[in-house]
């Protein structure tokens, strides 16, 4: 659920089954996030935001709810742009080196640019729009890869290297990007 508040902007609420008390804290995307017991009704999410409204200013660092909305046009923009983009770059690099995948899913996620399930399900990152394409083909390489060593093997590292040579290069360079939008 998402509360909208004219102070702290877009509030996320979590109704928890295994939370036996309130949480706040704060959400990769910048936005507060409460997690509460889930038989908690609205009217008390609502009474529990106002009552703690001075201590979530003075403990909890939170961005404006502009620049929320700043983070979400962006985020838009990127899916649109990934959307377009990424699974058919995916289909033709796992063509070219003959790899077979199931599914492609993209994300958004604060900290990994892709990852490959053992389901043989590849997602990446929406935030690999905003890195050189030399980079965004690495961790689709590095991806394809996992789907014959679901680990970080030597044997998967000599595989990388014999589609991307200069990866360890790549890897470095793509360290400076944050795959966080």
């Amino acid at each position: 659920m998402i509360l909208q508040d004219d102070e702290f902007g877009e509030i996320i609420i979590r109704k928890n089954p295994m939370s036996r008390s309130v949480r706040f804290t704060v959400a990769p995307s910048g936005r507060l996030q409460m997690s509460v017991p889930a038989c908690t009704s609205d009217f008390l999410v609502k009474r529990f935001l106002k009552i703690n409204r001075d201590l979530i200013r003075e403990k909890i660092p939170l961005s404006d709810p502009r620049t929320q909305r700043a983070r979400d046009a962006k985020k838009k923009i990127l899916m649109k742009q990934a959307r377009d983009y990424l699974p058919y770059r995916l289909e033709y690099l796992a063509k070219l080196h003959g790899y077979q995948y199931d599914k492609c899913r993209l994300s958004h996620a604060a900290t990994r640019w892709g990852s490959c399930s053992s389901n043989r399900t590849i997602s990446l990152n929406i935030g690999l729009m905003q890195v050189p394409e030399v980079l965004r083909d690495y961790v689709i390489l590095h991806e394809l890869a996992h789907l014959n060593h679901m680990d970080h093997s030597a044997a998967f590292w000599a595989e990388v290297a014999t589609h991307d040579p200069r990866y360890k290069d790549h890897r470095k360079k793509l360290k400076m990007f944050n795959p966080g939008v």
